[in-house]
């Protein structure tokens, strides 16, 4: 059985949060796979029910530096 290497980091409300924080993440050089429903992404690209949620993806090896990426994103409110 194959081990899966990326390890789920986030749900975030919307394409848009997601997308800033990929651009993030990867100015760290973490990489990034973001997944939202398809029909969420096409007909609600910005909502807040669960079809909007996206969930942020992130290698295993580089969880660590991308929770503490993410605890920095969320408080530069």
């Amino acid at each position: 059985m194959d081990e899966m290497k990326y390890e789920l980091l986030v749900e975030l409300n919307s394409r848009l949060e997601a997308d800033l924080f990929k651009s993030y993440l990867e100015s760290q050089e973490i990489p990034v796979e973001l997944f939202q429903e398809s029909l969420g992404q096409n007909i609600y690209p910005v909502t807040l029910s669960a079809l909007g949620i996206v969930r942020v993806f992130v290698p295993k090896e580089k969880f660590k530096q991308a929770k503490k990426a993410l605890e920095l994103f969320l408080n530069e409110d």
